[in-house]
């Protein structure tokens, strides 16, 4: 798959854990719906960087991807999510699908892991949809 072949049915908008990606056309289940991008760093470079946008993509590839060109960042943790990573493994790139129907006007979500969620979501508490409608 290439970048080229996705396109732009998203847009960056308020969501409840402050900003967040919607669809602005369907995607049916198992569509792609964006890259995630970055610099490709070192797990020791990404040690040293820290920081919350962080993708590893397997132990010795992770994409940082803050930079603000990367609009996957703006993707939120769910604990129920819509769509799902995919690491294209022959070319080391992850790519967000549709996990099931995504409407008009929804939230594109994704799990961000065991690890950042065990690290980076719970001290604070989840803020996804499904866990703000429980509090």
């Amino acid at each position: 798959m290439n970048k080229k072949d996705i396109p732009k049915k998203i847009a960056v908008k308020k969501s409840s854990a402050g900003l967040g990606l919607f669809a602005i056309e369907d995607f049916k289940k198992g569509e792609p719906i964006i890259e995630y991008t970055g610099d490709r760093i070192t797990d020791v470079e990404a040690q040293k960087r820290g920081g919350k946008y962080l993708f590893e993509v397997h132990e010795n590839l992770t994409i940082d991807g803050t930079k603000r060109h990367n609009t996957a960042r703006y993707m939120n943790h769910a604990c129920k999510p819509n769509a799902e990573a995919e690491h294209d493994e022959a070319t080391n790139r992850i790519y967000i699908r549709a996990k099931k129907s995504i409407k008009l006007g929804e939230e594109v979500t994704y799990h961000y892991g065991k690890d950042y969620f065990k690290r980076m979501i719970q001290p604070i508490g989840c803020k996804c949809i499904s866990c703000f409608k429980k509090a």
